[in-house]
């Protein structure tokens, strides 16, 4: 199946349930208008004990109706599963920890910058904007939209703040879907943001509406060629079309013979032909199959981001490669293997354990969804 934002509900028979035996009757849906309809099926949806329920309701209704997304049980039920793992649907989660977290990067971009730690921690005893020393409000900070604050304060305040201390802010995914701040700036350079705001883009991830606009954008807002959510909920920690891509490198393996890491990033970020990637390297091993040059196999990686990369030389011919040296309807679709890093992680956890995690809450919220009904 492909799941894209024109998708009509499914019924509950499939993988979607596949951990129920069996198949069972569609549950009745209320009646009334489409837009009655959807309000019913997220209300259903959301967990029972959720804070500010008609807030979420509607904040949902609006970005998928803004999205142009069918609001079906799947989509509805993704969504949702997404932001309890991101946040427990808080809009403003406490981080533990968070001050040490601060204080370890802000040393470490110090550090990289060639500043000795010891002259930004003094700089940072300096009165902030609310009375209070910098350094006594990043020992306080209890979410990343303090910290937040306390850098807009901070790089507003001194001459030239904002354009030497541009990539300090350590806050880089927000709001209760941790949206990423570089995925909201390139989706609406595309798409025009469709609600007023009085803070800046960046700052309107931190609200509720504006995280599970782009959080939605990011985890639906695309077509690939999946037959499982589990692939999008992958994709969701490790970028858009990353499962596809984890696919076409294991493919990619088989054809050429040699070991290739499925981590989904096929090229290495603004590097030139003469610094190829493994992925590239395998692929130029099997140049003379594929029929294309070094400058055709580079120029298909670069469309790694992009449903376009499906569409190919490249793409179809590796895994026509792949089924004549053995692999049999080779699939399109692998959970990247991505050891998880980040200042907030204190255990080791991968791209995997986290799509099966979501998963989990996925389920979970279809089924809550089908009791209730049956419940009317």
């Amino acid at each position: 199946m492909r799941i894209n934002s024109t998708q009509a509900w499914l019924p509950t028979c499939g993988f979607m349930l596949a951990f129920l035996t069996g198949c069972i009757p569609a549950p009745q849906r209320p009646p009334g208008e489409p837009a009655a309809q959807a309000h019913a099926m997220i209300d259903a949806a959301l967990p029972i004990n959720i804070r500010d329920r008609n807030g979420w309701a509607q904040d949902l209704y609006s970005v998928f109706s803004a999205l142009d997304i069918t609001a079906t049980d799947e989509h509805i039920c993704a969504v949702i599963a997404v932001t309890q793992q991101e946040s427990g649907m808080s809009v403003d989660p406490v981080v533990p920890g968070l001050a040490r977290i601060a204080w370890r990067q802000i040393d470490q971009d110090a550090a990289h910058a060639g500043i000795p730690s010891s002259v930004v921690h003094e700089v940072l005893r300096l009165k902030s904007p609310d009375g209070r020393t910098y350094q006594q409000r990043v020992d306080t900070a209890r979410t990343e939209q303090d910290l937040s604050r306390i850098y807009e304060d901070f790089t507003g305040s001194i001459p030239l703040g904002r354009s030497l201390f541009a990539s300090w802010n350590p806050i880089r995914t927000r709001g209760p879907m941790q949206v990423s701040v570089a995925f909201a700036r390139k989706f609406v350079a595309v798409r025009r943001y469709p609600y007023a705001h009085t803070v800046s883009l960046d700052d309107e991830l931190f609200t509720r509406r504006g995280s599970l606009y782009f959080g939605t954008a990011h985890l639906l807002a695309y077509s690939a060629p999946y037959d499982s959510y589990l692939y999008r909920f992958a994709d969701y920690n490790a970028g858009q079309f990353a499962s596809r891509n984890a696919a076409f490198q294991h493919a990619l393996s088989m054809a050429a013979g040699v070991a290739v890491v499925p981590d989904g990033a096929l090229v290495v970020p603004a590097a030139p032909l003469s610094q190829p990637s493994d992925t590239e390297r395998a692929a130029r091993k099997l140049a003379p199959q594929l029929r294309l040059d070094k400058a055709q196999i580079h120029a298909a990686l670069l469309q790694d981001r992009d449903a376009s990369f499906q569409d190919t030389q490249l793409y179809r011919r590796v895994f026509e490669l792949a089924a004549r040296a053995g692999v049999q309807n080779p699939p399109r679709a692998s959970v990247p293997r991505i050891t998880l890093q980040g200042p907030k992680l204190h255990t080791r956890l991968t791209t995997a354990w986290y799509a099966q995690r979501v998963q989990g809450r996925f389920e979970q919220c279809l089924a809550r969804g089908r009791q209730k009904y049956a419940l009317r």
